[in-house]
């Protein structure tokens, strides 16, 4: 039945696809941070205004991100075209206010005890830099609906990643916590790779640019992470 739906409407099927992968990300993080506030020792009132700011720009880009794909699903290509500098702006808000909340927690001594202070400073330094990155390119192929689709996709699957380490049971993967989140979060790309192939024959280059991206990162945090030169950073920026 899915092959004869696929064959008979590609268009409809691949958009109706993107947009339950829409609706796949957004419940991820609905539920990985009900799991955080619901261990919240302090109340969220106590909280620095700069996390309040970075959760709501945060929640706006996943509901951004599925209400573009829904607006797509209908059939309502225009209206999606003319949201789209709103995406933008969200996109960089959220490296912005990504930075400033990791050199935030440094300072306040607030990173999770399973993250030495010189990989939480790369991963999410460096993970709001992909995530910026792909957003960039996705928005430079806006003309390719091919592509800006699957490289939005793939920026998802970056930004997803905090959300996956409040679902995970990070403390048991110790010092490859952030290898366990790159595995999680690739699940959603394999995903759609699986679903190219049943509905393309292959699998779209877009997906390898996001699977390159994401392996690098991880590799660069694995190994710098834990480097003198970026502890010694990580320091200093705690110091600051």
């Amino acid at each position: 039945m899915a092959t004869t739906a696929l064959s008979r409407d590609p268009v409809s099927a691949e958009r109706a696809f993107f947009f339950r992968m829409a609706i796949a990300f957004a419940a991820t993080v609905v539920v990985g941070f009900s799991l955080s506030y619901a261990r919240m020792t302090q109340p969220p009132s106590t909280l620095p205004i700069q996390i309040h700011l970075h959760a709501m720009v945060f929640v706006s880009w996943v509901g951004f991100y599925l209400v573009q794909n829904g607006l797509v699903a209908t059939g309502s290509i225009a209206i999606h075209r003319r949201l789209g500098a709103v995406g933008g702006v969200l996109a960089a808000l959220m490296v912005v206010l990504g930075i400033v909340v990791t050199v935030m927690c440094l300072r306040r001594g607030a990173v999770p005890f399973f993250f030495m202070p010189g990989v939480f400073l790369l991963l999410d330094v460096l993970g709001v830099a992909l995530f910026g990155a792909l957003v960039g390119a996705a928005i430079g192929r806006r003309n390719r609906p091919d592509w800006h689709k699957r490289l939005m996709l793939c920026a998802m699957a970056v930004v997803i990643s905090p959300a996956l380490g409040r679902i995970l049971p990070m403390p048991l993967f110790g010092i490859w916590s952030p290898v366990a989140v790159y595995v999680a979060s690739m699940l959603y790309i394999a995903a759609a790779m699986v679903y190219d192939v049943r509905a393309r024959g292959s699998i779209h280059p877009a997906y390898w640019w996001g699977t390159a991206g994401q392996t690098v990162f991880v590799l660069i945090v694995m190994l710098g992470g834990f480097s003198a030169p970026v502890i010694a950073l990580a320091d200093w920026i705690a110091r600051a």
